[in-house]
């Protein structure tokens, strides 16, 4: 098998594995596929390995690579067999920051070995590539840290955006410096430096609300920088690869930005998240109404159907599994259930649908936003589960909302609403729900995996 069909061969992988990941059905087969690809594209590539004199690699660089390879294995594996699903965003947040690490690493490398015969494209090439790398490697980390609880508000200053503005055009100054013949690596390390920087001070103002958007941007950005250090290279699966990585990650930040009313510029230098909710919790009317787990369970047995809407609150009570027995054991009495899924739910896109998978939901119980809405008026229970903004009516009734304009799951029209939670705390946008406060609306606090085990014992006896 020649290198050139082998690389082939990898990226029309890459590319069946994209398709694959488009329907929770057949995504673990996709992930598959695609790792498959991975795998044939990094064994083509080593025997095309050489030095930087254009000879055969050293024994102690083969013992480095393949040290590394089995470091990279490691890694992965702990992380996928270990990394519990509520830190799953945190974990796709740092592997994404060292893809861009990578590839900025890599246009560092290769710009060392820039000669004045080297060509305009493979300078400009290794450039982007260092920029977009370092930005995704930087922003990644601090994403990283939002979605651990660390500074997760917007941390912003006076001049913000003028200070961006000014480092950007300083790194613009620089490329075009290193572009028109002045190959310093200390300007690269600068140059480097400057677009570490810039990863911070990008994401650091951008509230927690908004990570999962920030996380697949940057994740296009990694993708991009890939394909840069392909063309620089002459790597077509890097290019292919890279290619579909940015192209898709970008459709999908595009798709999240429509799913919450708000354009990309608005999540990256709106700050979103220090509005003041007063104006939310004003025009909210009504009072809070508790009901025993008893009730509660008598309620969903006698429903003829029954939406359920997973939140993150549902990750970090780790009760997917608990929420699967629920839905069997009201199958069992002939309760219609299916599960109503929000493209933002959760901290990363797709949060919710990996989650039950982890608990074997069939898919075909998983009903996306637009298509449940229209069906809510005719549900007897909706059983909200650690959502909250996702739920948050004053997002078509409050102007005064940050959220306003907001796409949501319309639980309110559903006959009874039963919301588990373990306090009346906000979400992630800081603001109040007035869902809580309708008279059609019981709260039944307490953990998830606690309760919801107490509604499969009550409804199994039932």
């Amino acid at each position: 098998m020649t290198t050139a069909f082998a690389l082939l061969l990898a990226s029309v992988l890459f590319i069946i594995g994209i398709k694959l990941l488009a329907s929770p059905k057949t995504a673990r087969q996709g992930n598959r596929v695609a790792g498959l690809g991975m795998m044939i594209a990094l064994l083509a590539a080593l025997p095309q390995l050489h030095d930087s004199h254009g000879g055969g690699v050293s024994t102690w660089k083969w013992v480095l690579i393949l040290a590394g390879l089995v470091l990279g294995l490691v890694v992965g594996a702990a992380g996928a067999y270990k990394v519990k699903m509520t830190a799953m965003p945190q974990m796709v947040a740092l592997f994404n920051g060292a893809g861009g690490g990578a590839a900025a690493l890599v246009a560092a490398i290769e710009f060392a070995h820039v000669t004045s015969g080297s060509s305009l494209t493979f300078v400009v090439s290794m450039l982007c590539a260092a920029m977009i790398g370092a930005v995704s490697l930087s922003g990644s980390i601090i994403a990283f840290f939002k979605l651990e609880g660390h500074f997760d508000k917007p941390v912003t200053y006076p001049s913000q955006q003028l200070l961006n503005g000014a480092l950007f055009v300083i790194s613009l100054l620089l490329a075009l410096a290193m572009a028109a013949g002045s190959h310093s690596m200390v300007l690269m390390i600068l140059f480097l430096l400057i677009a570490l920087a810039l990863g911070v001070l990008m994401v650091m103002p951008i509230g927690g609300a908004d990570m999962p958007v920030v996380i697949s941007l940057l994740n296009s950005f990694t993708g991009l920088a890939v394909a840069a250090d392909g063309f620089a290279i002459d790597n077509v699966a890097m290019i292919i690869a890279g290619t579909l990585v940015g192209s898709s990650g970008t459709i999908l930040t595009l798709a999240m930005c429509k799913a919450m009313n708000r354009p990309v510029t608005n999540v990256l230098f709106s700050a979103f998240g220090q509005t003041d909710a007063a104006g939310t919790a004003a025009t909210a009317t009504g009072s809070v109404k508790s009901v025993p787990a008893d009730e509660a369970a008598l309620l969903l047995g006698m429903a003829g159907r029954v939406v359920i809407v997973p939140g993150y609150g549902l990750a970090v009570a780790q009760a997917q599994h608990q929420v699967r027995q629920l839905a069997d054991e009201l199958a069992k009495k002939g309760v219609e259930v299916s599960f109503a899924i929000h493209p933002v739910a959760g901290r990363m896109p797709g949060h919710m649908n990996v989650l039950l998978a982890e608990a074997d939901v069939p898919y075909d119980q998983l009903i996306e936003m637009e298509t449940i809405n229209p069906e809510m008026d005719r549900v007897d229970v909706c059983l909200v589960i650690g959502a909250n903004d996702v739920v948050n009516p004053a997002a078509h009734e409050d102007k005064s909302s940050p959220i306003y304009g907001m796409p949501i799951i319309e639980a309110e029209k559903a006959g009874t609403v039963i919301v588990m939670k373990r306090s009346m705390g906000k979400g992630f946008a800081g603001i109040e729900n007035a869902l809580f406060l309708r008279d059609n609306c019981r709260m039944l606090f307490g953990d998830a995996k606690a309760s919801l085990q107490e509604l499969v014992t009550l409804v199994k006896a039932g």
